[in-house]
């Protein structure tokens, strides 16, 4: 069949060997090509990052250090009465003592006996300091035995009235003059009604006394 075709059209059709390995390395080279695409494209498996724990803050630096904004009030507030010059409630720095409750009070009265006065000692929030009493209440009514109440005034001697705060003698006596006049007491506002008691005296003695 070939040998009916024409010349020329023989040899187009004719294939040469060096043809074939053309056509044959063109062909390697596009599967290769093929291959190297197909393997870039393929899916990559992607690692998950490593958890990170939370920080764990140290105890001693979340606990605020001593001193600091929540250790505590800085000022405490005392009830100073008896036989000072100027009784009251007082304002002081956190840890005074009773020497500075006296001193924030005028200082006390002439010839008042302060033995049994512990002036050292550190004073708490919300107490009484009492001067000249006949008995020191201790702070926080923690005692040995129960806690002293009202002083009667139907009963109450001259010394005992003396103890009062803001009550000296010649003032124990008038109130003394005054039951006697009166035949006793049947209220405590009528302590009112006796020479040098006026309405502050009035309100520093009207818990601590009874009719």
């Amino acid at each position: 069949m070939r040998e009916r075709l024409p010349v020329w059209l023989q040899a187009r059709c004719a294939v040469e060997p060096r043809t074939v390995a053309a056509v044959g390395v063109v062909l390697v080279a596009a599967v290769g090509f093929a291959g190297q695409q197909y393997w870039s494209a393929r899916p990559q498996g992607v690692n998950a990052p490593a958890p990170v724990a939370p920080a764990v803050v140290p105890a001693s630096a979340a606990t605020p250090a001593p001193g600091g904004g929540g250790a505590g009030p800085t000022r405490i507030v005392v009830d100073v009465g008896g036989k000072v010059r100027e009784p009251g409630v007082r304002r002081l720095p956190a840890g005074s003592r009773v020497e500075d409750a006296l001193a924030a009070a005028g200082g006390v009265r002439p010839g008042t006996d302060t033995t049994g006065l512990n002036r050292a000692r550190v004073l708490v929030d919300g107490e009484q300091v009492l001067v000249g009493a006949t008995a020191q209440p201790p702070p926080g009514g923690a005692a040995g035995g129960p806690a002293a109440g009202p002083l009667s005034l139907g009963s109450a001697t001259v010394e005992q009235l003396d103890g009062l705060p803001g009550v000296g003698p010649v003032l124990a006596q008038h109130i003394v003059d005054f039951r006697t006049a009166r035949g006793g007491f049947r209220s405590v506002e009528e302590l009112r009604q006796v020479n040098g008691i006026g309405e502050r005296r009035f309100a520093d003695l009207r818990k601590l006394v009874r009719p």
